[in-house]
């Protein structure tokens, strides 16, 4: 028997790289290998659960055995890579070598954590996949008081969700404004106008230096002095893309696993994508480079080598309280930016010196231009 085509990770990025595969090569043995469950679901809508009353079990879209028959595939879930021998095309599970054809790193991100003062850690709890959300959902049952670290766009959807799923919502974060690497400063100001309204309390500026017990529930120490009563902390401070394994195999590293174009990694048989990939300099953490990434890997999988090419890659913010949708303008690209609109209704557009669009950001009845300045942006790598 040959050996299978090994994909490690099975969430957005390894399932979609599996069924794009599976279109075009239905006879090639493969592999899933994953440290958690298995299951199906799609990552954004961890965001969204409360707000639509779904537990775990509820955004699951498919058990690892339907995922198994659906793509002809083994799949070998709660199992741990303890190393990747790329000159002798295996890795290691404990003792176990498994032999590869073509390997494929779709093992995502990790949360950032910063270390906490006091005796209430364990009430802290990122969520980056289903498992993660089915401990919080449990944690939160009987709840009401909420604090998440970090105004980041996981942060801010997170706000929005708690506090329609009736949840009174602070957040806390060392910034001037909402979303500050992503949005320009007057859409900031319109996502939190909308999200206070919908009651979510911001503290910016601060950070939060000591969590401790307080009676039945918690009580968060900021910088500033400020003391918020609170019973549960979401940690949203931030991703890390995973890149542990594949330096200690000697592959090239930087923010994120470094591939071409065509996805390879710096060893000729093995591959990277989604979140812990850096395609040709660029590292995104959305869904949109993920599904081109998939497609084109495929192809390159499956016999006909492929360069993947993004085109605009606009980004929708779950933030129903201000809808919002940004662009931001490609790596290396300088402009001027011009607000147009007035309240939460924003029109944020960057131009270059030759009035070239090259990004925007849209918040509120805004964002109904999307599809047509969508058509003027300029590829993000072409």
């Amino acid at each position: 028997m040959s050996s299978p085509v090994v994909i490690i990770g099975t969430g957005l990025a390894g399932y979609n790289l599996a069924r794009e595969f599976r279109k075009l090569d239905t006879q090639t043995p493969l592999l899933l290998i994953t440290a958690d469950d298995g299951r199906s679901y799609s990552k954004p809508m961890l965001s969204t659960g409360f707000a639509k009353h779904k537990d775990a079990d509820g955004l699951c879209m498919a058990e690892p055995g339907a995922m198994a028959d659906q793509l002809n595939a083994e799949i070998r879930t709660h199992t741990r890579i303890s190393g990747i021998d790329p000159g002798h095309k295996r890795l290691w599970i404990g003792e176990e070598a498994i032999e590869y054809r073509d390997l494929v790193l779709a093992w995502g991100a990790q949360t950032v954590q910063v270390p906490i003062e006091g005796d209430a850690g364990e009430w802290v709890f990122p969520i980056n996949d289903l498992e993660d959300y089915a401990r919080f959902r449990a944690a939160a049952a009987g709840k009401q008081r909420v604090l998440i670290l970090g105004a980041g766009l996981i942060g801010c959807e997170f706000a929005n969700d708690l506090t329609l799923g009736g949840y009174q919502v602070d957040v806390v974060a060392p910034c001037e404004q909402l979303m500050p690497t992503l949005l320009h400063p007057a859409a900031a100001a319109a996502v939190q106008d909308g999200l206070q309204e919908l009651g979510v309390r911001f503290h910016l500026g601060p950070v939060l230096t000591r969590l401790q017990r307080a009676g039945d529930g918690l009580e968060a120490h900021l910088s500033d002095g400020t003391v918020i009563a609170c019973e549960l902390v979401v940690s949203a401070i931030g991703l890390r893309p995973r890149i542990d394994l594949a330096a200690a195999a000697g592959l090239q590293t930087n923010r994120g696993v470094v591939v071409d174009r065509q996805l390879r990694t710096s060893h000729g048989n093995i591959f990277a994508l989604g979140d812990c990939a850096e395609v040709d300099g660029i590292n995104l953490l959305y869904v949109m480079p993920l599904m081109a990434c998939a497609r084109a890997l495929a192809q390159t999988l499956a016999g006909n080598p492929t360069t993947v090419s993004y085109g605009p890659m606009p980004v929708t913010v779950k933030t129903p309280a201000c809808p919002l949708v940004v662009s931001p303008p490609p790596p290396g690209r300088e402009g001027i930016w011009r607000v147009h609109g007035e309240g939460r209704d924003l029109k944020v557009l960057c131009h270059d010196a030759d009035g070239q669009l090259l990004g925007y950001a849209l918040t509120g009845a805004g964002v109904m231009e999307k599809l047509a300045l969508n058509r003027q942006l300029p590829p993000l790598m072409a």
